[in-house]
C-alpha cells in the first residue's frame, strides 16, 4: 500500500508539472513556428500573400511601421480595387479610439475617471442591481471590470431599418448578438474581475453625448479628428460624402450587407488605413522626444491607457480602452485592439510605444485573418505570444495537456506493474 501511495503522488507531482510546462511553454511560444524564418519586411509580406490565398479574402490593406516610419503598405480586393484611402468599418477597433476620445473629456476635467457614471447620466439609468451601481466608474468602463454582464456583441441594422435609440439600446439591444440576452445591467460586482462589455461602451458614447451636449460623432469629429487631420474619419456614414466605402462580403465570396448601429462607439467607425496610419504616429515620440498626438492628448495621458487594469490567467490584458498584447523588455506594453464582426469584418492594430514598430490591418470576408497576421507580427519580431496568439493556440495547449496526461498516466501504470513486487515462492 505505501508504494501504491508513492506512485500515485509522483504521477501526480509529473502531471501537474506537465501542465505547467505545457501552458508556459505556449506561453513562450516554444513549440509555435514564426510566419517566416527570416527577418526582412518583404519576408513577411510573402508569408502575408501566402495566407491570403489560403481562404476566401475581400479586401485587405495593411500597413507595417518601423522605428515609427511608415515601412511598407499592401492592398487586395476581389472588386473593386482599394487604397490607402478606401473606407473600411473597423468593428471594434473603434473601441480603441472611442476611449480616446473620453480620456480628451478627463484631461478637459469634464469627466472623472472614478465617479459614478450615474453622476453624468439623465436621460437613462443604470437598473437597480444588488451590487452597489455607484461602483460602476469610467474606468471600469473602459477597461471592462465594471461589473456589466451584457457580453454584448452587436449584429446591428439592415438597410432599410432604423437604428435603436442609444436609451432603448441599453435597455434592450435588439440587435444582440444570438445568445446574447441584449439587456445592460450590474450583474457581478463592480471592479471585481474582467468580463468584456460592448453595452459599457455604449453607456460610454451616452455619457459623452450628455456631458459635452453634441452627437458622439459630432464630438469625435471636432475634437479627435479634425485636430489630427483625420478627415476620412467618422463613427456614421453619409452616402453623400463621396469617400469610397469598402464591399462587404460574407466569408463564402458572396456579397453582403453594409450595416448600421446604434452601438457607435463600440464597434461603428469609418476609416482609413491613411488614417489609421495618422493615429498610430500620434502616440510616437517626436523629434524632442514628445509625443507627436500632444494636440490632441497629453503623453501621460496616453502612457495611462496602457497601464493593466485588467487581467486573466496572470497576464495583463487590458488598460483603458486599450488590449495590452504583450510585455516589452521595459514593462511597457504592445498594445491596440482588434475588431471582429458578421458579416465577416477583421481589423487590428499592435503599437510598440518603445520601437515605433508596428502593424495595422484592416480586412472584410474573412473572420480571423487581420487578428492572426497582426498577432503573428508580434511573435515574429519580438518572439513574444501575444494574448490573442495565445487564445489561438489555446486549443493546441488543451490538446497537448490531454495527450500528455493520458500518456504520463499509461506509463505510469506500465511502470508500477513492472516494478510490482514478487511472490516468494514457498519452498515447504
Amino acid at each position: 500500500m505505501k508504494r501504491f501511495f508513492k506512485y500515485t503522488l509522483g504521477t501526480i507531482i509529473v502531471l501537474a508539472l506537465w501542465v505547467v510546462v505545457a501552458f508556459f511553454g505556449t506561453q513562450k511560444g516554444i513549440l509555435h513556428s514564426k510566419i517566416t524564418k527570416e527577418n526582412s519586411s518583404e519576408a513577411y509580406i510573402t508569408a502575408v500573400k501566402k495566407e491570403i490565398n489560403k481562404d476566401f479574402v475581400g479586401n485587405f490593406a495593411l500597413a507595417t511601421f518601423k522605428n515609427g516610419n511608415l515601412e511598407h503598405e499592401e492592398f487586395y480586393s476581389v472588386g473593386k480595387p482599394i487604397n490607402r484611402n478606401t473606407i473600411f468599418q473597423i468593428a471594434s477597433l473603434s473601441k480603441w479610439v472611442s476611449a480616446i476620445g473620453v480620456m480628451k473629456l478627463i484631461e478637459d476635467g469634464k469627466l472623472n475617471l472614478d465617479k459614478p457614471v450615474g453622476t453624468y447620466l439623465t436621460r437613462w439609468k443604470l437598473p437597480e442591481s444588488q451590487f452597489n451601481n455607484d461602483e460602476v466608474t469610467i474606468r471600469r468602463l473602459l477597461s471592462h471590470t465594471a461589473g456589466l454582464t451584457d457580453g454584448l456583441g452587436y449584429s446591428g441594422f439592415k438597410p432599410g431599418v432604423t437604428p435603436q435609440s442609444i436609451e432603448a439600446s441599453l435597455t434592450k439591444a435588439i440587435d444582440a448578438d444570438d445568445g446574447i440576452d441584449g439587456t445592460v445591467h450590474v450583474g457581478m460586482q463592480p471592479g471585481s474581475e474582467f468580463k468584456y462589455s460592448g453595452g459599457g461602451y455604449t453607456l460610454l458614447q451616452l455619457i459623452v453625448e450628455e456631458v459635452t451636449g453634441q452627437s458622439f460623432a459630432s464630438y469625435m469629429k471636432s475634437t479627435i479628428f479634425e485636430p489630427l487631420n483625420m478627415m476620412q474619419s467618422s463613427y456614421t456614414w453619409d452616402e453623400n460624402s463621396g469617400m469610397d466605402l469598402i464591399n462587404f462580403y460574407n466569408s463564402d465570396g458572396t456579397k453582403a450587407a453594409h450595416y448600421t448601429y446604434t452601438s457607435l462607439a463600440a464597434t461603428s467607425l469609418y476609416t482609413s488605413l491613411a488614417d489609421l496610419e495618422t493615429l498610430f504616429k500620434a502616440h510616437l515620440k517626436g523629434k524632442n522626444n514628445e509625443i507627436i498626438g500632444r494636440n490632441v492628448l497629453q503623453a501621460n495621458t496616453l502612457k495611462m491607457m496602457r497601464v493593466p487594469h485588467a487581467s486573466t490567467f496572470g497576464m495583463d490584458i487590458w488598460g483603458l480602452g486599450a488590449i495590452l498584447y504583450a510585455k516589452t523588455d521595459n514593462n511597457d506594453f504592445i498594445f491596440g485592439h482588434d475588431g471582429k464582426s458578421t458579416p465577416p469584418i477583421n481589423t487590428a492594430v499592435r503599437l510598440d510605444p518603445e520601437t515605433g514598430n508596428g502593424i495595422i490591418v484592416l480586412e472584410t470576408g474573412n473572420a480571423l485573418l487581420a487578428t492572426k497576421l497582426a498577432s503573428e507580427w508580434v511573435f515574429w519580431k519580438t518572439g513574444k505570444v501575444d494574448l490573442t496568439l495565445f487564445a489561438m493556440l489555446k486549443d493546441s495547449m488543451v490538446s497537448t495537456i490531454l495527450y500528455g496526461l493520458i500518456t504520463i498516466i499509461l506509463l505510469s501504470i506500465v511502470i508500477g506493474l513492472i516494478r510490482r513486487p514478487k511472490k516468494r515462492k514457498q519452498l515447504f
